[in-house]
């Protein structure tokens, strides 16, 4: 298990409103520094937050900000987006979604793994019960296929004296749901819960009853997830 007493937290994606919640709470349950990585980091007025520019498409940026956090305990992936690409037609914008989404957060992993065995430390992966149905078109893939690469992490770091986490939830209140008309989670209620489970070890973290049925219908007929090919 690991505790956010006395850790050294990395959050990509901090400026974003998961990434806002991930920074504070962090704090709350005793973190000593808190780097809030960004492509564009804004300035922070508790000085246990360190700003530190990190691209996640950008080798080279994450290495630098790698170089630069060497007692890192905690890698929490959280930069993503959501372009609309789908996975059909032009595929530019599929494959941008995908450099942020999939190869950011493995590239993010493995500059921050040489820090996370150092320390036996903990790395999150911020999911999606998209990852579980493809009914967000080119997200749900690029969420896909992070669950995939996360299960494999598992297997690798687990021997390495790192634990892995997946966390997965529905539509919640942030920016990149702005126009989604449909009931949403509180963001801090999110983060908490994925806070827990970390500390708690958990390997799999449902933050919501839609992720926990989602989950739950992986198993029963490709009809009874998707009933609208009962329709054909």
């Amino acid at each position: 298990m690991t505790s956010l007493q006395d850790s050294v937290v990395l959050v990509t994606g901090a400026n974003g409103g998961l990434g806002t919640h991930f920074v504070h709470q962090a704090l709350d349950r005793g973190a000593t520094r808190v780097y809030a990585a960004a492509r564009r980091p804004m300035q922070w007025e508790d000085n246990r937050v360190v700003p530190l520019r990190l691209d996640v498409t950008d080798p080279e940026s994450v290495a630098a900000a790698a170089a630069s956090a060497p007692d890192v305990t905690i890698v929490i992936n959280n930069a993503g987006i959501s372009n609309g690409a789908g996975v059909t037609g032009d595929l530019d914008d599929l494959r941008a979604m995908f450099e942020t989404n999939f190869f950011g957060a493995l590239t993010v992993t493995d500059a921050f793994s040489p820090a996370l065995r150092a320390h036996g430390g903990a790395l999150l992966n911020v999911l999606s019960v998209l990852s579980w149905i493809g009914i967000g078109d080119g997200y749900s893939a690029s969420k896909a296929a992070l669950w995939s690469a996360t299960n494999t992490l598992r297997l690798i770091l687990s021997r390495q004296g790192v634990h892995v986490a997946a966390l997965h939830l529905g539509y919640t209140d942030t920016p990149m749901t702005a126009g989604v008309d449909a009931p949403k989670n509180d963001p801090a209620d999110v983060v908490r819960t994925a806070y827990d489970g970390v500390e708690a070890g958990d390997a799999e973290i449902l933050a919501d009853e839609i992720s926990r049925r989602v989950k739950a219908g992986l198993a029963a007929p490709i009809e009874t997830l998707y009933p609208q090919l009962n329709a054909r």
